[in-house]
């Protein structure tokens, strides 16, 4: 099972990072200015990440693979890590698929 991670950045907003079972971070919020708003985020994930269409498949410009998660209004919620190659940024996807729902919540703020 996966977990929410709610942190405090130093400027003082709010973030949440989705870890997977096995403990590797596979999606990092932006930052929220409240933590109501941190768990709306949390719970945009949950149900955005459901739907294919929402993930935006990216290559950087130095060639690695990544994804962005946005909801139904185009914010952006979340973005993974680099992945080395296009399978890897898949089995990524496919992961925060099925943690996201599968996850509790953790508050380290």
């Amino acid at each position: 099972m996966g977990l929410f991670i709610i942190t405090k950045r130093t400027n003082g907003d709010y973030q949440f990072n989705l870890k997977a079972a096995n403990g590797q971070i596979i999606l990092t919020s932006e930052g929220y200015s409240t933590k109501n708003s941190c768990h709306r985020g949390i719970q945009s994930v949950i149900e955005n990440s459901q739907i294919d269409s929402q993930f935006d498949r990216k290559t950087s410009t130095n060639g690695f693979y990544y994804f962005i998660l946005k909801a139904r209004n185009g914010e952006i919620i979340g973005v993974s890590q680099m992945y080395a190659s296009e399978a890897g940024r898949e089995n990524g996807i496919y992961s925060v698929k099925i943690n996201a729902i599968q996850s509790q919540i953790a508050d380290k703020s």
